[in-house]
């Protein structure tokens, strides 16, 4: 018997991807189905029971390991590529003084809006071992563009996440309609909402989608960074990724698009971009009194 918390595959899929089983629904037709979520992808999606396989615990365990490292492993690479835009110190104005004074950096503010719990709270521990300051929020999808402008007015972010589960509908020929798109459409509404109260896109960066998004919608909307122009599954790690490489270039740079895209998991079919400046800021002097 298949209930809610355990880890399954699809028979018709071939087993390629595991999910979490969220709920149970009955259809008009009395067919019960289970709505899932992937344990790594950020898609959600139903199947009918009998689709279903539980999955071996011990083949949970190296699924979600090696899946996870391929994340992990890019935001090491992050955290190793930023101590040349962080720096060692600012030399003095005057050209004939050869000493440096101590600098120091201010990051940027991070408001993440996720609507899945356990991502979210997996993105946070992730922004806090890179030191960047952020702020949660588990909001369900369709309720994102109802409180984004209370939400940024409340926080005053540089950065701004909007994520969680997306898909397309099984076996959709227009990619254009967001009918076919099970979140698509809501976080186009947030966008927009978003770029009502700060239309800048250097001012507050957006990251907007999940799985399969409308990717071409949510750009058009104001997102900076968005998925997915080939309407692949992006991995729970990649919009975390994209932001934290942007927090990390200096303001008086223009991130570089390519780069950042190349450095997430999913790569350049799941995630595009145009060009936005880095959110870094760098202050003098470094005083001796603690912050």
């Amino acid at each position: 018997m298949i209930k809610a918390g355990d880890i399954v595959s699809r028979i018709s899929y071939g087993h390629d991807i595991l999910f979490k089983v969220v709920r149970m629904e009955m259809t008009g037709k009395r067919e019960r189905r289970a709505v899932l979520k992937g344990i790594d992808l950020r898609i959600i999606a139903d199947a009918p029971l009998e689709d279903l396989v539980k999955e071996d615990l011990d083949r949970a365990r190296t699924y979600v390991k090696n899946s996870f490292s391929r994340g992990e492993s890019c935001a090491i690479k992050i955290i190793e590529d930023r101590a040349p835009s962080m720096g060692r110190g600012l030399k003095k104005a005057d050209p004939h003084e050869k000493a440096e004074i101590a600098g120091f950096h201010r990051t940027p503010k991070i408001l993440h809006i996720d609507g899945d719990d356990e991502y979210l709270e997996l993105c946070l521990e992730n922004y806090e071992k890179v030191g960047l300051r952020a702020v949660g929020k588990v909001i369900p999808e369709a309720r994102q563009p109802k409180v984004i402008t209370k939400l940024l007015e409340e926080h005053n972010p540089d950065i701004l996440v909007l994520t969680g589960h997306d898909n397309m509908v099984k076996n959709a020929v227009n990619y254009k309609d967001l009918n076919n798109y099970v979140n698509s459409a809501y976080f186009i509404e947030a966008v927009r909402n978003a770029r009502h109260y700060e239309p800048n896109l250097d001012q507050l960066v957006i990251f907007a989608g999940a799985c399969q998004s409308h990717f071409e919608g949510l750009v058009e909307a104001g997102a900076n960074y968005a998925s997915a122009p080939q309407r692949v599954f992006i991995h729970a790690l990649d919009p975390l990724l994209i932001v934290e490489q942007i927090a990390f270039t200096p303001l008086d740079q223009v991130a570089d698009t390519k780069s950042l895209i190349l450095n997430t998991v999913t790569g350049i079919r799941g995630i595009g971009g145009i060009q936005t400046k880095g959110k870094l800021r760098t202050g003098i002097p470094k005083t001796k009194f603690p912050q």
